[in-house]
């Protein structure tokens, strides 16, 4: 099972400050006042595999579908909807509507004028590999040419600290070009390989930055 990364691009948020956003000052301004942190960098990674694209590429990329990952989701929004639960028994609608697992694919389309619609993806047991092989299934089969996966998470609530199995992880957030077939210059990923099996994201990503750097 061998797919093949075209492009990627990332977004981290500096060290000395991980509840960072990228300003998206291609967005407009009315629009991304309301995103939060792990919609920003949604759309700032999806919006680097576009920012240097030709003509051509660019239509491309904008007519492929989009695979949207995360472990965590929109963690900050839900906290403060269950904050209103307890405290106040209710919750207003709009913070609501925002708060959902698909927000950030949603609104990546609508802000990058994505036209082929989108997917969002719950790694079971925050298996990774999962959400990877779920994304290339459309072009391993032939169905699609291409995809755009992304992957998000935001910076956990200081709240969470407390809670058991709590790990510290940075916020970050990526996405790729992946088709079916070898270009020049793609990155070929052999799904079967066991590597693969157990990476994070950030390995991931990390594998992919190494290989394009042999």
């Amino acid at each position: 099972m061998k797919i093949y990364v075209t492009k990627f691009a990332e977004y981290k948020p500096s060290p000395e400050n991980p509840a960072e956003q990228p300003k998206l000052e291609y967005v407009d301004a009315l629009f991304r006042r309301r995103l939060s942190q792990i919609t920003r960098m949604t759309i700032e990674a999806v919006h680097g595999l576009i920012s240097d694209a030709d003509e051509e590429e660019k239509k491309s990329i904008l007519s492929s579908k989009l695979v949207f990952t995360s472990f965590r989701g929109e963690i900050a929004r839900q906290l403060k909807i269950n904050k209103g639960l307890v405290e106040d028994g209710d919750v207003m609608p709009a913070p609501f509507s925002l708060s959902v697992f698909n927000t950030p694919p949603a609104a990546a389309t609508i802000a990058l004028g994505l036209k082929a619609g989108y997917t969002a993806i719950y790694p079971s047991e925050d298996n990774f590999y999962s959400a990877l092989l779920a994304a290339s299934s459309s072009v391993l089969s032939g169905n699609e040419k291409q995809v755009i996966f992304a992957y998000a998470d935001e910076k956990i609530p200081e709240e969470y600290k407390d809670c058991k199995n709590y790990m510290e992880e940075s916020p970050l957030a990526f996405a790729c070009l992946i088709s079916g077939e070898k270009g020049e210059g793609s990155l070929e990923i052999n799904l079967s390989d066991e590597k693969f099996l157990r990476m994070k994201p950030t390995d991931f990503l990390s594998y992919l930055e190494r290989t394009r750097a042999i």
